[in-house]
């Protein structure tokens, strides 16, 4: 298996024509065409069918692109150490998974802190949530991911950074105040707006309404925050998030929050790396910078409400 028959592959998966592909790689369409059908041949499969609108992968093409990602990853992860090895520069790429709450937050400053510090390492961001974020960590897709405390793999091995509060979102007109805290029992009393059944905030939720015997009334469920926001400022209801989620909003009074309580729910933010797998100087390094932007958003307020957890 050719590593420029892979190239090929994905190209075409990407962009759903062999055309388009070509010119992205710089080839002739028959070049492309043929890397593709010396790839079937190999795998022994059709990797996509030719439809009226383009190119579609087949059920063969749709499991092998996974894998060639990891194997042309895993390729440009090799040569950058192996670069930087030999020139005495720490280099490498580290792709770090950023929960949606906390990617604004920290995104900027830490690809500012390692162009500075450490010029040879390139930064990938990869956004999701905890879920799809440890999975991902898991398959060797990212590097390091910061994760809702809840998640558990016997592979990753996770260090406690920041706990912070579930406030009670609304629209201007609801008039929430942080010295006037909500409880479920009265929150129940309004439509809620939460994140679908696979969230951690949802299980945390799910978990406080068991506890206390209270049941909300959800108008609507959404696994994308910038949806819920959408949805709290449409007048469909009330919603439960940590402030740093919507921290703009809130400050521009745009949104407004109280604590939850009765009881209070909070959510602890964690480091986690993988155990399957060795952790290279370069990721190491780019971690470090992370832990400590992140309390450095902790110690000036830009983090609301959030704590400090790591010694």
């Amino acid at each position: 298996m050719d590593l420029k028959h892979l190239r090929a592959f994905l190209m075409v998966a990407e962009t759903g024509n062999v055309t388009r592909a070509a010119d992205v790689l710089h080839l002739v369409q028959p070049a492309v065409s043929r890397q593709i059908r010396l790839l079937e041949e190999d795998i022994g499969a059709p990797l996509f069918v030719r439809e009226r609108h383009g190119m579609v992968l087949t059920e063969a093409g749709k499991a092998l692109v996974g894998y060639a990602q990891r194997v042309l990853l895993e390729l440009e992860r090799a040569r950058t150490e192996i670069v930087g090895t030999a020139t005495g520069e720490v280099r490498g790429l580290v792709t770090l998974g950023l929960l949606p709450s906390t990617v604004d937050i920290l995104s900027s400053a830490l690809v500012t802190a390692v162009a500075t510090s450490y010029p040879g390492i390139h930064v990938r961001i990869a956004i999701g949530y905890a879920g799809t974020l440890l999975q991902w960590l898991e398959s060797g897709d990212i590097d390091a991911a910061l994760l809702y405390g809840a998640e558990r793999s016997a592979d990753i091995q996770s260090t406690r950074l920041v706990e912070e509060p579930l406030w009670v979102i609304g629209p201007p007109e609801a008039k929430l105040r942080k010295n006037k805290p909500l409880s479920l029992e009265q929150l129940s009393k309004h439509k809620v707006v939460l994140p679908s059944t696979s969230h951690g905030i949802r299980t945390l939720v799910e978990h406080a309404c068991a506890v206390t015997q209270v049941q909300l009334t959800i108008s609507a469920e959404t696994n994308a925050l910038s949806v819920q926001r959408a949805l709290v400022l449409g007048g469909h209801g009330l919603t439960l998030l940590p402030p740093i989620a919507v921290a703009d909003d809130l400050r521009a009074h745009r949104l407004c929050g109280a604590p939850l309580s009765g009881p209070a729910i909070s959510r602890t933010i964690v480091l986690s790396l993988p155990t399957n797998r060795p952790t290279g100087q370069h990721v190491r390094l780019v971690i470090g910078l992370l832990t400590q932007i992140t309390r450095q958003t902790i110690d000036s307020g830009l983090w609301m409400e959030g704590k400090w957890l790591m010694d």
